[in-house]
């Protein structure tokens, strides 16, 4: 629901709306599992139509196709629905730029477990999950994660490779042969970085049933002969060395600073001379409460995680510093809520 404007007389709509606002992700979450924007974009456009599409109750259309407009998701007019630009383009399955998968993740049991615990979470300082919540060893909902948000990072990652294939060829150094991808997910950051610096071998590290997820999308986008794995801790495994790149995506901010330089130093000591780390977080600005994305991605991490936060990138660049990195910078990435930083040995 839409922030109120601020007026002279208090308001409760504020807390109201925040109060329901789990409303709004079940009808959404509703929407994404009756295929409803997939049903308006193949022409089914009143209630009788969506209706019969998911052979349902015609009120059950009506009322949820009216939240959604309500939401911003569908415009309605002369009791017609239609999809707004963003719904078509990451709403509808046929889309080529779908993302509604990501929704079994972000609503899955250990999210709603872990904010569901919050109150406590925010006594102790840290998520009230048992078994250290989602940095727990081989948490099955990394799987979950893996088979759900790979679309939606998509975006990020070409945005990513665009910047470091710039990079690369300005600087002028060695081409890139060897990436490494540490807690690799899904894979699609380093399957979108092969297609910029073809021929290149990708080494993905993360736990063995997150690693099947990302063989299969590489296997899908034609590299499996050049994409190998390591599974297991990013902690505890050996790395190798001599790389070119390595990839460090959404998975610094699980962690305390003190944790993360034990890390780094580990990725360092994995570089070639001149090689770089590649960095996704959400980084917010220094007063901790902007932007709105990143800022409040701090409380996701307090729920979920010990010790994890959303660093700035002044705290970020301090611990590249301290690991042994000559230097660090930061990009924004939009229209993506993410940023990357280059830190270079």
């Amino acid at each position: 629901m839409a922030k109120p404007e601020q007026t002279s007389q208090p308001s409760p709509v504020l807390f109201f709306n925040t109060a329901r606002a789990y409303q709004s992700t079940a009808a959404l979450k509703t929407a994404i599992e009756l295929g409803l924007f997939t049903a308006i974009a193949e022409g089914n456009s009143t209630p009788a139509d969506i209706a019969h599409h998911w052979n349902g109750a015609e009120r059950g259309a009506r009322i949820l196709c009216d939240t959604l407009v309500v939401l911003g998701f569908l415009t309605k007019h002369s009791g017609s629905y239609s999809l707004t630009a963003d719904s078509a383009a990451f709403l509808d399955r046929n889309s080529p730029t779908y993302i509604g998968g990501a929704i079994d993740f972000m609503t899955s049991s250990f999210m709603e477990s872990a904010f569901g615990c919050l109150t406590e979470a925010c006594r102790k300082g840290g998520t009230a999950v048992g078994g250290g919540g989602a940095v727990s060893p081989e948490n099955p909902v990394w799987v979950k994660f893996a088979r759900g948000m790979a679309n939606l990072m998509r975006l990020p990652a070409e945005l990513m490779a665009q910047r470091v294939a710039a990079d690369v060829k300005q600087s002028g150094g060695a081409p890139v042969r060897r990436i490494l991808d540490i807690a690799a997910g899904h894979g699609v950051f380093g399957i979108t970085l092969a297609r910029h610096f073809p021929g290149c071998e990708i080494t993905a590290v993360d736990w063995p049933g997150v690693l099947e997820v990302a063989k299969e999308n590489a296997a899908a986008a034609g590299i499996a002969a050049q994409y190998h794995t390591i599974p297991g801790s990013a902690f505890d495994v050996d790395y190798g060395s001599g790389y070119d790149l390595v990839l460090l995506t959404n998975f610094l901010h699980h962690f305390n600073a003190e944790t993360n330089e034990h890390l780094l130093a580990k990725v360092h000591a994995a570089l070639r001379e001149g090689g770089r780390a590649v960095t996704l977080e959400f980084v917010p600005n220094e007063d901790r409460i902007s932007p709105p994305d990143s800022a409040t991605f701090s409380l996701v991490m307090l729920a979920c995680t010990p010790a994890g936060d959303a660093y700035t990138f002044p705290e970020l660049e301090k611990m590249f510093r301290n690991s042994g990195f000559r230097s660090s910078e930061v990009h924004a990435l939009p229209p993506s809520f993410s940023h990357m930083l280059m830190s270079r040995k």
